[in-house]
């Protein structure tokens, strides 16, 4: 190079530098870039997003082609530093040309590109696309025999050579993606969002309306009490069955039978008419899995049944749609609350109230793994039926029985431990 000029190898010096932040800004840009923003982008038609795209579909040959050209420019950039520094101070700018050179290529050509593209991938990743397809294509066959050296060392150390993992995401990562949203989300949006993805995890015995609190018609009952069931109803449609909840013969929809109740000498055989035949849900049903089951069986309510095929309760379509949005419904039957907050910071609970009910009004997190109600918990917890006027601690909750009736526990006064 002695035939160059110092301005020529200056010159060039600082296009080496420039190429050398080019490949690192884009190795980053290309590794920070959002893939589900890239691929809303691309499905907009939105160019540079469809050549990035196509680019990280291969990483290891983009990743290939940055650092065969990162290489390149940087020991060309070493040379030429080392020859302009020998020019300018002798035989000592050999010792001094490697400490300067790195120096300058770590704030120009790493540290600050790098910093910039990671803050403002899509800025760098889009125009450098425009580079790094054609060089992909140049430099195809060195990218090939470099990488094909690299897998004959990587499967010599027992590494899978495979394509990696896609960027699909679990349901907790989607959670934390979510939660993660902030402004561009509407928290009630947000709220949503997160309780379809807990429909996996909560099963229809956690909704259900337990077999004891199940309102019903009894067809063994003489036809008075039947009718007076059905005019006192509060809800569109009851289970019908003979005697015991076990001997289910279907539901009835009271909107059908709005005429009907207008006659007098209704009979039963008229009312078993428009009994539609029993949907039956088994117990440990997810509520997304009933969801989709409810829909594919165009029904509204179902029976839960466990294993032996003896009634649990009653799930309807509603409770799971309020699963997800929240309660939407006038449930007069609901008017009665069994949370009733006291003056002393603590709150009397029925002791048939489920759980996720209770940590969802009160926003407390009391133990779901295993007992569905409150009854279940303190039942679970002392192994024995207790007497009123008991204290108990779970968790961060003290917990104080005050009524116990019929082996259960009616009401318990309970108070975070910290109030």
């Amino acid at each position: 190079m002695d035939s160059f000029s110092d301005g020529w190898l200056l010159t060039a010096l600082v296009i080496l530098i420039l190429a050398s932040a080019f490949f690192s800004s884009s190795e980053t840009g290309m590794v920070a870039i959002n893939r589900y923003r890239l691929r809303h982008l691309a499905r907009q038609g939105h160019r540079a997003a469809r050549r990035v795209e196509e680019l990280l579909r291969r990483t290891d040959r983009l990743l290939s082609v940055i650092l065969i050209g990162n290489n390149f420019v940087n020991n060309f950039a070493a040379t030429v530093a080392a020859i302009l520094a020998i020019r300018w101070l002798g035989d000592s700018g050999a010792a001094v040309a490697p400490v300067v050179i790195t120096l300058v290529m770590l704030v120009f050509a790493e540290i600050t590109p790098k910093t910039y593209a990671a803050m403002k991938p899509e800025r760098v990743a889009f125009p450098a696309s425009f580079v790094l397809k054609p060089l992909q294509w140049l430099l195809a066959p060195l990218v090939w025999l470099v990488n094909g050296v690299s897998m004959v060392f990587l499967r010599l150390a027992g590494t899978a050579t495979g394509q990696g993992e896609d960027d699909h995401l679990s349901p907790e990562e989607l959670r934390t993606v979510v939660n993660e949203a902030g402004g561009l989300i509407p928290e009630k949006h947000q709220k949503m969002l997160l309780n379809i993805l807990d429909l996996e995890s909560v099963t229809v015995e956690d909704i259900m309306i337990p077999r004891n609190e199940m309102v019903g018609v009894d067809i063994d009952d003489d036809m008075d009490e039947i009718m007076g069931t059905l005019r006192a109803s509060q809800h569109t449609r009851l289970p019908v069955y003979r005697g015991d909840p076990n001997n289910m013969l279907g539901t009835l929809h009271l909107r059908k039978l709005s005429r009907l109740l207008l006659k007098e000498d209704i009979n039963k055989a008229e009312l078993m008419q428009y009994t539609v035949e029993p949907y039956f849900v088994p117990e440990g049903t997810s509520l997304n899995r009933q969801l989709i089951n409810f829909q594919n069986a165009k029904r509204r309510i179902g029976i839960v049944v466990d294993e032996y095929g003896d009634v649990l309760g009653l799930v309807t379509l509603e409770d799971i749609l309020e699963e997800i949005v929240g309660e939407f419904t006038t449930d007069l039957a609901a008017s009665s609350q069994d949370i009733h907050p006291q003056e002393d910071g603590s709150f009397v609970i029925d002791g048939a109230t489920h759980l996720r009910d209770i940590n969802r009004s009160l926003e407390w997190d009391l133990p779901t793994g295993g007992p569905r109600t409150l009854n279940g918990l303190i039942l679970e917890h002392l192994e024995d039926i207790p007497d009123a006027n008991i204290s108990i601690r779970i968790g961060d909750y003290l917990i104080e029985i005050v009524q116990v009736k019929d082996n259960m526990v009616k009401t318990a006064r309970v108070r975070l431990a910290s109030s």
